[in-house]
């Protein structure tokens, strides 16, 4: 069992990230799957029959030399599209929602003592938070995305100046560490959307204590070296599509001739947009290791309770003795 409520090293996070995983991998992708399956499986249809289609469309007017071909696609079709638009933003967004927020309840759970996680119980905790989710989901679109839109506009702006690309390695791992611990800490705590926004702000740089080091570095090392190993995977399987695309559009004849679209059919178009899909499936799997390794990192960050968790596990042992 994982002791959640401790102080950890930056070597740990990375270690006990893939430890948690051996101990409830099997009981966590089980209840990932029966609550977010349907939904990623309608993602992947989205973007195996969707997607195919509008590409389908583009690439034959690129070919075929027709330069209006495709604004023309969408507006015969506008009407279907923008329903469908609407439909695939909702998918998305709960898709979204259900993606970062499991890991939150899932590892509660567990840090409160749980051994096997039910369905129903993670279900139940969606079900008894969905007010706190529409505030989060508020918060998040209205305050943090556009603060972290001017911020990120800025380091982009200094990539003329080349100190903007050392700008945004820093900021990526910590934009993702704030986004993850406001997450962990407003549904770990009764605090306020703007509360755990601070939280997760001021953990970043120190304890609540304040007389330890701060944990920046090995907050912002962990998510980095997570995001590599995550990217890594990823790249192995997006190269596969990259290849097919680029094989099948180099044997496509530009004679007009629409059907040799190679994503209008054939095998190497089907071939893309399943191992599109495919990809999409695994990053969307391995975006879990990047949770648990934040929400280690949050649990590492309370130190207000590591003493507290210390003090009932020796009395627990005293009772058992």
């Amino acid at each position: 069992m994982i002791q959640f409520y401790k102080k950890r090293e930056f070597g740990s996070f990375i270690s006990d990230s893939f430890n948690f995983f051996k101990l409830y991998g099997k009981n966590y992708f089980k209840n990932y799957f029966l609550i977010n399956g349907l939904l990623l499986i309608l993602a992947v249809a989205i973007l195996l029959f969707g997607f195919r289609e509008i590409f389908g469309q583009l690439v034959g007017s690129n070919l075929s030399g027709e330069t209006y071909y495709f604004e023309r696609y969408f507006a015969e079709n506008s009407g279907m599209l923008i329903v469908a638009g609407v439909l695939v933003f909702l998918l998305f967004a709960v898709l979204a929602i259900i993606n970062y927020l499991y890991p939150v309840f899932y590892m509660k759970r567990i840090a409160e003592g749980a051994g096997k996680i039910k369905t129903d119980e993670i279900l139940g905790d969606f079900k008894r938070n969905a007010g706190r989710i529409f505030k989060l989901c508020f918060g998040m679109i209205f305050i943090v995305l556009p603060v972290l839109m001017i911020v990120m506009g800025f380091a982009y702006a200094l990539l003329l100046i080349f100190i903007g690309f050392f700008l945004i390695l820093l900021l990526y791992p910590t934009a993702l560490n704030v986004a993850a611990f406001l997450m962990f800490d407003y549904f770990n705590t009764d605090r306020k959307f703007l509360d755990s926004l601070s939280y997760s702000l001021r953990s970043q740089f120190s304890y609540p204590n304040g007389n330890e080091k701060s944990p920046f570095w090995k907050y912002w090392g962990a998510t980095l070296i997570m995001f590599i190993i995550m990217y890594a995977v990823m790249m192995i399987f997006s190269l596969f599509p990259i290849f097919f695309l680029y094989g099948s559009l180099i044997t496509t004849a530009p004679d007009g001739n629409f059907e040799a679209n190679p994503f209008a059919g054939g095998v190497l178009g089907i071939l893309f947009f399943v191992f599109y899909g495919f990809s999409t499936l695994i990053s969307m799997f391995l975006s879990n290791l990047m949770y648990v390794n934040a929400g280690l990192m949050y649990y590492d960050s309370r130190t207000d309770l590591h003493q507290k968790v210390e003090l009932a596990e020796i009395d627990t042992i005293g009772i058992n003795e």
